[in-house]
């Protein structure tokens, strides 16, 4: 039986039960507005909020509709001499479905009017009140759910008509998009209730939060979330003990606590696998390749009983085998085709393309997530059989493997014994794992359904305030992750706050989102023995002292004014703020109005007036990472702390003496972090505006000679002061990158860091066909990251070569 998942999958100010390892959702109540404040906006964010809804409540009652389609066919059978199923196995599997569309049905065409001629005399408060009240039917099919799921498997297999129409079912598209139909399995249209039911109560938080408390709406919404909430609340109750239950050939019950896709290096080589964790025992399995039709299995690859599974620690474990990490640039040319397929595919959508086009579109994007997903995690989880083998897998983020770690040991802490399994018990096991299980597709978004948020793309900023609720004093510090094409990626790092029990940090950092929909806070003490090394990647191990989750809502986070918000780990609190800059804001240029300084200052005015021929910031920030940052992990990647950034850049601006004092003591990541906002706060970029078309036509050019002839070219149009600086930096990036098997920063790394930086316009065109931000990051930016490398990767470039050979090069930009 699925859990229904209580926690939000919107809104971070929603609150919600902890489940395990002490994570948390920001734990803050809603709040309607006060009386007359912000009215206007409050209406128009209510406008969306319920635009949305209505748009996947279209959605669910298409799905609806699809699950009752064979319905009527199958009763007609059920009373002749050959029935494909009795009225018994009908009633069975499609109980309570025409009630809920009905509900919906009414709710939708009530719905629908109002917000199409929405003022703020419009209400609606009742119908969500109505809808609520009705939720009894919904009790009743959770409590058949089960018994449906299983009805509906066994006359799959005893019958290959119900089996054809089960794996198949057409779910026609929204209105507007005249998509023509989709296909979905049974098995998943009966899920959508279940799911639908937490989706209707994260609405009403979201409504609440924009309707002023005088407003009419308001009791009735409250009261309605309040029934909603309390369902939720008994419904867990209810089903969460049945839930995962699978009972073994002697009788014994045994439950699943936790299962997920994970990436196993087995005979040297990367493995997707689904491992289950069950209360006695962990299962690493894989699906079975079955022929259409076939109802799919798990094949075990291996199973540990919980009471021989340990962790090796750091100074136990032996040294794997060298598992190569994929290239750098490998990655991202997959994140550029994913991108790009994404495109193609929303323009198929908008031009009503046919939808054996979109679905090749979507398999081509599959593969290239799943390869993605395969070869991106770098991060080593042991495990160790003390009877035997031990097994690694590969995970994207510490967060994930601490949550594995955490289940584990938890679990642990019961008597629990050792045991065998015979031939009989794995099968039962296996076999019980397609229907336990609860992550039921790969983390891609191609998996995604079409009303699924796609995520936000831009600039997060977040402040890490401090941190309460430690029992002693530590050496502490926290780090931020963000997911990014299905898998979490360590953003930034606080600095370490020594020997306290509240962690004053109060640091400002700035990280790009690709597609993200979650932030991660984790808390740690910093370890300084270096005996306790892992040696499956050489890093000292430090130890996690809590950690928390929020869904980065776009209502939430994307205003002017900062959110603050606490979130809870372990009896820890940590308190951050933030809020979010589209990417088309955050990109944009602006000069400065004070010429005295160098941010915002065209670089020839700068060079000119200090007498040089590359700006003194530049040389300075490049000869301090050199010095003391060249081996720094992430150097240019990792976040510095904003308000040391902006010191750093006051003191440049003043053209403070203090300028070489304050540099040898501030941390190495604000340096880098300094040197990459000059470069961005440039009026035009270093690469010039005048040129941008046509470094973006020669990096298009397919043969060599004429793209070595092009480039060359352009970089000998630059204004001296641009190219010589610019060759300047290319050679340092270069030897940063000299250094990648310490610093983790490749040539492509570098480009993907700096490219945007260097290149992008002053003024970003708008371009007709691009539709959304996820299409400017697939086009613009990709081959601002592609022109970069291009130069990173050239032999050596001397101005005065540059110079020479002026007769070489076409006189056409």
């Amino acid at each position: 039986m699925p859990y229904i998942d209580e926690s939000p999958t919107m809104s971070p100010q929603l609150s919600a039960r902890s489940q395990g390892g002490g994570d948390s959702i920001s734990p803050t109540p809603p709040e309607g507005l006060a009386p007359g404040v912000e009215a206007g906006k409050g209406l128009e964010m209510r406008k969306l909020v319920l635009s949305g809804f209505l748009a996947s409540e279209e959605i669910y009652i298409n799905q609806l509709e699809a699950l009752l389609l064979p319905m009527k066919p199958l009763k007609a059978t059920a009373t002749t001499s050959q029935p494909v199923l009795t009225i018994q196995q009908i009633e069975t599997i499609f109980y309570k479905i025409q009630d809920i569309y009905e509900i919906h049905k009414e709710f939708y065409d009530n719905l629908c009017p109002k917000v199409q001629q929405w003022d703020s005399q419009v209400t609606m408060g009742h119908l969500f009140q109505k809808l609520a009240s009705q939720l009894g039917v919904y009790k009743a099919f959770v409590d058949n759910y089960k018994v449906a799921l299983e009805t509906a498997e066994k006359c799959s297999q005893s019958n290959n008509q119900f089996q054809k129409i089960s794996e198949e079912l057409k779910v026609k598209g929204p209105k507007d998009s005249r998509d023509s139909h989709t296909s979905v399995t049974m098995e998943a249209l009966l899920y959508k209730p279940i799911d639908r039911v937490t989706r209707s109560t994260l609405v009403l938080h979201d409504l609440l939060k924009h309707t002023p408390v005088d407003h009419p709406d308001y009791p009735l919404l409250q009261d309605a979330l309040r029934i909603s909430q309390n369902f939720l609340s008994s419904i867990n109750e209810d089903i969460d003990p049945r839930r995962t239950a699978v009972t073994t050939p002697k009788g014994e019950t045994r439950q699943l606590v936790k299962d997920g896709f994970l990436v196993e290096v087995s005979e040297g080589s990367r493995k997707l696998r689904h491992v289950f964790l069950f209360t006695d025992v962990l299962l690493c399995a894989k699906l079975k390749k079955t022929s259409a039709g076939k109802h799919q299995q798990y094949d075990c690859k291996w199973y540990i009983p919980l009471a021989d599974l340990v962790f090796p620690s750091p100074e136990e474990s032996e040294a794997s085998p060298q598992v190569h990490p994929f290239p750098d640039h490998e990655l991202e040319d997959m994140k550029m085709k994913i991108s790009a397929l994404k495109s193609e595919i929303q323009k198929e959508k908008a031009n009503k393309g046919q939808s054996r086009a979109i679905e090749r579109l979507k398999k081509k994007m599959f593969e290239n997530e799943f390869l993605l997903l395969l070869n991106s995690p770098t991060i080593p989880f042991r495990i160790h059989n003390r009877n035997g083998k031990s097994y690694l897998f590969l995970l994207s983020s510490d967060y994930e493997r601490s949550e594995w770690r955490e289940a584990i040991q938890k679990l642990q802490k019961k008597d629990l014994q050792a045991f065998v399994l015979s031939s009989v018990e794995l099968q039962v096991l296996t076999g019980s794992c397609f229907k336990l299980r609860t992550v039921h597709n790969i983390p891609v978004t191609s998996n995604k359904d079409d009303d699924e948020s796609p995520g936000l793309y831009g600039f997060l900023h977040v402040i890490v305030h401090s941190a309460k609720g430690f029992k002693q004093s530590a050496n502490l510090y926290c780090t931020l992750e963000v997911d990014s094409f299905g898998y979490f990626v360590s953003k930034a790092k606080t600095r370490v706050f020594r020997d306290t029990t509240e962690p004053k940090w109060d640091e400002e950092f700035e990280i790009e989102l690709e597609g993200s929909q979650s932030l991660r806070i984790l808390c740690y003490e910093k370890c300084y023995d270096k005996t306790k090394v892992n040696k499956d990647n050489n890093e000292i191990v430090d130890k996690i002292m809590g950690k928390g989750q929020i869904q980065l809502d776009p209502q939430t986070v994307e205003t002017k004014n900062w959110h603050t918000d606490v979130i809870e780990m372990n009896g820890i609190k940590v308190e951050f703020s933030m809020k979010f800059t589209s990417r088309d804001m955050s990109l944009k240029r602006t000069p400065s109005k004070k010429q005295s300084g160098v941010f915002g200052v065209k670089i020839s005015v700068v060079t000119k007036r200090e007498r040089s021929k590359v700006p003194y910031i530049v040389r300075q920030c490049v000869e301090e990472v050199e010095k003391r940052g060249i081996e720094e992990v992430g150097i240019y990647r990792i976040s510095g702390v904003a308000t040391d950034i902006q010191a750093l850049k006051a003191v440049f601006d003043a053209n403070n003496k203090d300028i070489l004092l304050m540099l040898s003591d501030m941390d190495i990541n604000a340096i880098a972090g300094t040197l990459k906002l000059y470069f961005r706060e440039l009026p035009e970029p270093l690469l010039t505006d005048r040129l941008y078309p046509a470094f973006m036509e020669g990096i298009a050019l397919s043969d060599p000679a004429a793209k070595e002839n092009c480039m060359m070219h352009l970089l000998r149009s630059l204004p001296d002061p641009n190219l010589i600086t610019f060759l300047f930096l290319l050679e340092h990036l270069k030897r940063v990158a000299e250094k990648e098997p310490v610093n983790k920063m490749s040539l492509h790394n570098l480009a993907t860091v700096f490219g945007p930086t260097l290149l992008r316009p002053s003024e970003v065109e708008s371009k007709a066909h691009l539709t959304s931000a996820a299409d400017i990051w697939s086009h613009d930016v990709m081959a601002q990251v592609q022109v970069l490398l291009y130069y990173l990767q050239h032999p050596p470039i001397s101005f005065a070569e540059l110079k020479r050979n002026t007769l070489y090069f076409s006189t056409d930009v």
